[in-house]
């Protein structure tokens, strides 16, 4: 594939090949397949929709739906049109719905969104954020663009627009990321890269939501420009069912899936032993795990779970990323052991340096940069420091991102002369990659320095606690002049009393740090991002001005009253401005 390739070409070359395509899996037996031919044909006619509307090269089209044909009909029906589109995450939490309403008309107006495609299903409820946005055109169906006539796709230049996704905003607002066409090309190339063998004989799985990068980009895009055939899960059947995953992958026999941390966790610990029988995980030989800090320890679990099955261990490949640099930026070797080292903690926090010990804490390797990326540690006055000193992970290639859109000062605050400041905490060792933590997020404690990712390890496996809905956190004590360590934990049930002391216990023994208190929550009660990662920030912020809430019940009453509030501004006629 050529570098100077675009998302439109690329899925053209897709759909000659005969019978490819994407399958919806909806459980054993059971799915539906569209071919990248057929998505072609139906991408044109929503394609033709919006260069009816006059929408123009360069514009900006709103997509909020969950992942299945719908989604990719109106991704590639604006990719079609030289329309830019910006993927937003559907409402699936219906708890927190005011809350999705706010950020998501927040994302419309920052993007300059002219469109927005959703399902009749979501389209009462999107219509609210469409409508306080000022959506030029509103909110549409993507039914009702497929009802236009077919148009041929106008083609864009590799250095045009190609899409803007949203940043995961763990630390703050989500900030629109623009990419171009070469960015997310030449990112699904160098991903492509790392695979063993010939790139078209691999298939794969996702259960990954399309409006979060990684199910995007890793996904879909990725295999389109492999030329290889995806199935798709919808990522609530995954959460309320995690074996449907692994299902999917003993159906199709697939070799790639890619996967956060807390899901190869959730699969340890929910799927019985007598659930095993029926899986066959041999010809997964690329489990990719990243999109969150990855822990050794779940990766040994998951592995160890699954060895009577066929999985092997060589298959856990950590990776790392982020949606500044489009998606991926380092890759664990593929098909061998992943590598972990123990370090002191008192000279990584202490000390700014990599001391390893035999009984240190655990880290794994998240490897090395892929083709056509640099990366480098810089200390705060942005100067490189030497291997096994911690400091800013730093990047430039191929696919860091043109800027954040229509934000200059924000944009100059993370960008130096095509280097990339990702925020995160890390450093070299041996030639590869390791992370400890966000820079935003970091816990002082006494005057030392505390990666809440590591402290939050420890609590992996404690029963009661529900699989990775936890955040470490410090909090002013009595004296107020100082601050103690605090957990945040979502429970599943249980005796309170013992919760807590297994928390307790359970980040002594890990991290040697005494636990000031632990707040048992309900499901659901702490922030997290599109992806699902949990802000910390904000859930200290919520906790100390008395906000950290559980969601609200919502009755089928409730649920019903949203739908009509909805259904009334859609239609209802917009005040007059002056």
């Amino acid at each position: 594939m050529k570098s100077s390739e675009t998302l439109g070409a690329s899925f053209l070359r897709a759909a000659e090949e005969d019978g490819l395509g994407v399958t919806f899996w909806t459980g054993l037996g059971r799915h539906r397949k569209v071919t990248y031919h057929e998505m072609v044909g139906r991408a044109s006619r929503v394609a033709g929709r919006l260069i009816s509307l006059g929408l123009k090269p360069g514009d900006r089209m709103g997509i909020v739906l969950p992942t299945g044909p719908d989604f990719y009909d109106a991704f590639f029906g604006a990719v079609f049109a030289g329309v830019v589109p910006c993927a937003m995450y559907p409402p699936v939490r219906l708890g927190r719905i005011d809350e999705w309403k706010n950020r998501t008309s927040l994302m419309m107006t920052e993007a300059e969104v002219q469109i927005v495609l959703t399902d009749r299903r979501l389209l009462p409820l999107v219509s609210v954020p469409g409508q306080s946005a000022g959506v030029l055109h509103g909110v549409q169906t993507v039914e009702w663009c497929l009802k236009s006539d077919p148009v041929d796709p106008r083609l864009q230049s590799p250095q045009s627009l190609a899409a803007v996704q949203f940043s995961s905003g763990s630390t703050g607002r989500p900030k629109p990321v623009a990419l171009t066409h070469r960015n997310m090309v030449q990112n699904c190339q160098a991903i492509m890269s790392t695979f063993p063998g010939d790139v078209e004989v691999h298939s794969g799985v996702s259960w990954l939501p399309l409006y979060h990068d990684m199910g995007l980009i890793g996904c879909l895009l990725t295999a389109i420009m492999a030329k290889g055939p995806l199935t798709l899960i919808n990522p609530e059947r995954f959460i309320a069912r995690p074996i449907s995953w692994l299902e999917a992958l003993t159906e199709s026999k697939a070799t790639i899936s890619v996967a956060p941390n807390f899901a190869f966790g959730l699969c340890a610990e929910r799927i019985e032993e007598r659930q095993l029988a029926g899986l066959d995980l041999s010809s997964w030989s690329v489990a990719l795990c990243g999109a969150e800090p990855v822990h050794p320890k779940t990766l040994t679990r998951f592995s160890e779970r699954f060895a009577s099955v066929g999985f092997r261990s060589t298959a856990l490949t950590p990776v790392y990323g982020l949606a500044e640099a489009t998606l991926g930026v380092t890759f664990a070797p593929l098909e061998q052991e992943r590598r972990t080292i123990r370090v002191d903690p008192l000279s990584l926090e202490v000390e700014g340096r990599v001391q390893l010990a035999g009984d240190g804490l655990p880290l794994s390797s998240l490897g090395v940069p892929l083709p056509g990326t640099r990366i480098e540690i810089r200390n705060e006055h942005k100067e490189k420091v030497a291997p096994g000193q911690v400091g800013q992970v730093w990047v430039q290639g191929d696919g860091v991102m043109a800027g954040y859109l229509n934000q200059p000062d924000a944009t100059a605050a993370v960008l130096q002369d095509g280097w990339l400041d990702t925020g995160d905490r890390g450093f070299i060792e041996g030639g590869e990659l390791f992370l400890c933590g966000r820079a935003k997020d970091v816990i002082i404690l006494r005057g030392r320095n505390h990666d809440p990712s590591v402290i939050e390890q420890g609590l992996d496996g404690v029963e009661g606690l529900r699989t990775g809905c936890w955040a470490a956190v410090s909090l002013p004590v009595e004296d107020g002049d100082s601050e103690a360590l605090f957990l945040l934990v979502e429970t599943r049930g249980g005796d309170e009393e013992t919760i807590v002391s297994r928390c307790q216990e359970a980040v002594q023994e890990h991290s040697g740090l005494a636990v000031a208190g632990v707040l048992l929550l309900e499901p659901g009660t702490l922030p997290r991002t599109s992806s699902g990662k949990i802000r910390r920030s904000e859930a200290r912020l919520r906790l100390l001005q008395g906000r950290l809430l559980p969601p609200k019940k919502m009755t089928a009453l409730g649920i019903a009253t949203e739908f009509a509030k909805g259904w009334l501004t859609r239609w209802l006629p917009r005040p007059k401005e002056d």
